[in-house]
């Protein structure tokens, strides 16, 4: 299944609950929610009390993407908040294998967010433990940033790891996604597109639709 799902961090805050609605309304199926501390990544983003304000507007999917040091330490909250899918970054939380089983135990998806350079092998004793592999296709930390031609390669290399190994297991890219890279993330095997200022810097609703047309060619729509 392929999944669209426009990162909140490119909309207008001062109409951002419009704008979930708009994309909503045009069929995106998740809410990318970036998360960040200023510590992991230099900028300084939303928290729990935008998203609990947010959760009623829509009931699709919001997809948690936790760019902070220590995930551990707001599991509970992001839960209680109206997480669906909570990602935390391996480079970011020392005990990754406790933290996923956390995740899971509040009844979210756990996703497992590699920076570009992080290589892949970081999976090897978690496979079991990750419904989503989100790849940065970009340093994290900043919107509007052009995509890394080498993600290509390890996009494709997930996939490959993931069908050897007779997994379900989601591949979220994250970074640059736009009318220039969008087929070459679904070619090489990503099946959740986060497309910020692409969605959100032009009209909402046709952007959602121009991507998800070009999504359905590769694969059927979630």
């Amino acid at each position: 299944m392929n999944y669209l799902a426009p990162s909140i961090l490119a909309a207008d805050f001062a109409r951002l609950g419009e704008q979930i609605r708009e994309a909503d309304s045009a069929g995106a199926q998740y809410i990318h929610i970036d998360v960040m501390d200023g510590m992991f990544v230099p900028s300084i983003s939303l928290g729990m009390p935008v998203i609990s304000a947010v959760r009623p507007l829509t009931k699709r999917v919001f997809d948690v993407h936790l760019m902070i040091r220590q995930p551990e330490r707001y599991i509970d909250e992001f839960a209680a908040c109206g997480a669906d899918i909570l990602t935390i970054h391996a480079e970011a939380c020392v005990h990754l294998d406790r933290t996923l089983d956390a995740i899971r135990a509040k009844g979210m998806k756990a996703g497992l967010a590699l920076c570009p350079s992080t290589p892949l092998s970081v999976l090897d004793y978690l496979w079991d433990k990750v419904d989503m592999v989100l790849l940065m296709t970009v340093n994290p930390g900043f919107g509007g940033q052009k995509y890394i031609p080498a993600m290509t390669e390890k996009i494709a290399a997930l996939r490959a790891m993931i069908r050897e190994r007779g997994l379900d297991i989601d591949i979220e890219v994250d970074g640059g996604i736009n009318d220039g890279t969008i087929r070459t993330v679904l070619e090489a095997g990503a099946n959740v597109l986060v497309a910020g200022s692409a969605v959100f810097g032009k009209d909402v609703t046709e952007r959602v639709h121009t991507y998800l047309d070009i999504m359905k060619e590769y694969g059927e729509i979630g």
